[in-house]
């Protein structure tokens, strides 16, 4: 909170922020906030800054820079235009000190550094690239790892940021989100290019991929991740990586160790007693082997059957409370979005990029205050169908207790036709007959439904070519990380039913190139 008092700036220090911090002097932050305001004006140059810096403040760590920028600097609508960063590594020079500490291998900000030392990688290849006549597949096979890169957004606006906002760093949030989102876009903007084959734009294009990148990469280097060491404390962190796994990794795969558990020492005999007692009566349907009854609104279940439920939902839930916060989400294996641990508790304004927050808000008003019961949102593309309904939670006095999230991929349901009412498998096998088939039969039967493939083109399915490339499937992630959710339920489904139009049409990739990714496997 800014005070302005006899021309000088003073701040609330009872922000959070400060109480994860080391020790910070309030003259020196507030000479820093003068002179870098000075400097940003045009009344001083880099030069004169530094002297002043090196004068007055002294050496400056990244987390100053961060917490003047939380706790000075008011914010705006305008916080989505790109501020450019290297005129504050011009203004502080050889005062700032960003320097990381010595951390393993597999630790979270290690990740973050090594997917923008490939991505830097990969721009240094479009800047040879755009120097010489174009060749597509070049640019084809150089997307493709390029488009992997937003991954790393979004682990940080999943996982990172959360755990910042918690400390009182709320700005990645509220204004990092945004940029990581421009440059997806850029990214994004440059692969519809490309697949468009329209070459002056798409070349024109790279200059803004490049500008974007770059600019966000050093701003995550010189002041977040710093600043995020400083902050956020060794066991979090540790925590922190079953959610990096979950959500993955760009360029790279990386095995999660789970943290060694210290064996626990073998009971008291003394309780021998009460575990014979709780086993009886766990018999007898009154226990439940220390997993308690719940006497639920329509019937008993213990805590382990209602999270298997939520678990094998078809649809994926979160709740938010009447305060806004994140509750809970189902924890299925067919997730449609990303989700982490890091979420609960969070402010629901804050698991949304700032252009949509608007949308957000007036949702949860109209609930909230009666005026809706729910509201519908669907995504319909080729090949996919999702389908998104935020319902009002009330007590049964009428009060306002939340709002239920709900996602289904109804991609499957939409392309039903007739009736059925005779049973079939999920993978589309009948119920088995009296006197099942020889295997003779079944291998004509399936010899049948499938055909040889000679060429692979748009119209060509999936399911031939597994059929003819049985290790096929195990690879195609290899091509992209959409591709695993064939080992899902929807996905074996899902098998029998799409093409390779589709298959590029649902992952985002290019067509061509996921023909020839393809080809590359199969040989």
């Amino acid at each position: 909170m800014l005070i302005f008092a006899n021309n000088k700036i003073e701040y609330d220090m009872d922000n959070r922020m400060k109480d994860y911090l080391p020790p910070m002097d309030t003259e020196k932050l507030n000479a820093l906030f003068e002179i870098e305001n000075a400097f940003k004006a045009g009344k001083l140059s880099a030069a004169e800054a530094q002297q002043q810096i090196k004068e007055r403040v002294g050496k400056v760590s990244a987390y100053h820079v961060a917490y003047i920028e939380q706790t000075m600097t008011e914010e705006s609508s305008d916080e989505c235009i790109r501020e450019d960063v290297h005129s504050v590594i011009d203004m502080l020079g050889d005062a700032i000190d960003n320097s990381l500490p010595n951390l393993p291998v597999d630790h979270p900000i290690m990740h973050y550094l090594k997917e923008n030392e490939e991505m830097k990688r990969l721009l240094l290849a479009v800047e040879d690239l755009v120097q010489y006549p174009m060749i597509k597949n070049q640019w084809l096979e150089l997307y493709e790892k390029i488009s992997q890169y937003p991954l790393h957004y979004k682990r940080k606006q999943n996982q990172l940021y959360p755990v910042l906002e918690q400390k009182g760093f709320t700005r990645p949030t509220t204004t990092m989100w945004t940029f990581d989102d421009m440059v997806r876009d850029e990214i994004r903007e440059a692969e519809r290019l490309l697949r468009e084959d329209n070459e002056d734009a798409f070349i024109k294009q790279q200059e803004r991929v490049l500008l974007y990148a770059r600019d966000l990469m050093q701003k995550e280097e010189f002041i977040l991740y710093p600043t995020s060491l400083a902050l956020i404390s060794a066991e979090e962190f540790e925590d922190m990586k079953s959610g990096d796994q979950e959500i993955g990794f760009a360029f790279f795969e990386v095995e999660h160790t789970a943290a060694e558990v210290k064996p626990q020492a073998a009971p008291a005999a003394h309780n021998d007693f009460a575990n014979d007692l709780q086993a009886l009566l766990a018999k007898y349907g009154y226990a439940d082997k220390g997993n308690n009854i719940l006497d639920v609104a329509t019937g008993k279940l213990t805590l382990e059957q209602v999270n298997l439920i939520y678990k094998h939902l078809p649809i994926d839930i979160s709740f938010v409370d009447e305060n806004e916060l994140v509750c809970f989400y189902s924890d299925t294996d067919h997730r449609i979005f990303p989700r982490s641990k890091n979420v609960i508790g969070r402010e629901v304004m804050n698991c949304h990029p700032r252009k949509s927050a608007h949308i957000v808000r007036e949702v949860i008003d109209k609930l909230r205050s009666g005026e809706q019961d729910k509201a519908e949102f669907w995504i319909n593309k080729p090949g996919l169908f999702i389908y998104i309904i935020y319902v009002a939670v009330r007590d049964k006095e009428g009060n306002f207790r939340g709002v239920l999230e709900m996602m289904q991929d109804c991609t499957h349901i939409r392309a039903l036709e007739g009736s059925q009412t005779l049973l079939t498998w999920s993978n589309g096998d009948a119920p088995a007959a009296a006197e099942a088939p020889t295997q003779v039969e079944t291998e004509q039967t399936e010899a049948a439904e499938t055909q040889a493939v000679t060429e692979i083109t748009p119209q060509t399915r999936l399911k031939d070519l597994l059929a003819q490339y049985p290790t096929l499937k195990s690879r195609l992630p290899e091509l992209d990380s959409k591709f695993k959710m064939l080992n899902t339920p929807l996905g074996r489904l899902m098998i029998g039913k799409v093409d390779i139009q589709a298959m590029s049409d649902r992952t985002g990739m290019p067509l061509e190139q996921l023909i020839e990714g393809i080809k590359k496997l199969i040989r």
